[in-house]
């Protein structure tokens, strides 16, 4: 049974990297939300892969949502031409909203931020406070490491195989978003 997505949380870095196929793939993946009628929610910025993951939602007629702390705010890098902004009192609060309106969530490459906010909505999933789909696009890679952290949790009993791969993984985004439409959750009964 297809999942009704009509909302993406993306969290991704607010610097381009270090080769060209991280803006390309955040371009590629942009255009396709909006060509999918998906709307997209993130963190707000026009800085790095957040500025060009919304500038081509825009580019091609999508609807984007972005949502900033006020501290950052402040700085003047919250993007100006987007369908909504919200501005939140605190990062935890801006969290707590892009959870709240967002079908599933997608983490492209990205530092601190993106692996704490990708990490969090997988430990919600984990504990059955919400039940949404959570992927890694993994351009070139990026994620094979924080996977093989995975394994090593699960090896060790740190983490159950089931929460494990409740995990979308792909490198596509095309083959991505499918997936991410097609999830089913997972219900193991007691998470511990």
């Amino acid at each position: 049974m297809k999942n009704t997505i009509k909302t993406i949380c993306i969290f991704c870095g607010s610097s381009f990297g270090n080769d060209a196929i991280y803006r390309e793939k955040a371009e590629a993946l942009g255009k396709l939300l909006a060509l999918e009628n998906i709307t997209l929610v993130y963190g707000g910025s026009n800085l790095g892969l957040m500025g060009v993951i919304a500038d081509s939602a825009l580019t091609n007629n999508g609807k984007v949502i972005g949502i900033i702390p006020e501290h950052l705010e402040s700085k003047g890098i919250s993007h100006k031409r987007l369908t909504n902004l919200h501005i939140a009192k605190t990062m935890n609060e801006r969290k707590a909203m892009m959870i709240d309106i967002s079908d599933a969530f997608i983490a492209l490459p990205g530092g601190y931020g993106t692996m704490d906010e990708i990490t969090e909505v997988l430990s919600l999933n984990q504990l059955g406070i919400i039940n949404k789909p959570c992927g890694l696009f993994n351009v070139k890679g990026f994620f094979n490491d924080y996977l093989k952290l995975h394994d090593i949790m699960v090896k060790e009993k740190f983490l159950r195989k089931e929460h494990s791969n409740m995990l979308i993984v792909d490198e596509d985004e095309k083959s991505l978003i499918k997936k991410i439409k097609n999830y089913k959750n997972v219900e193991i009964g007691k998470w511990f």
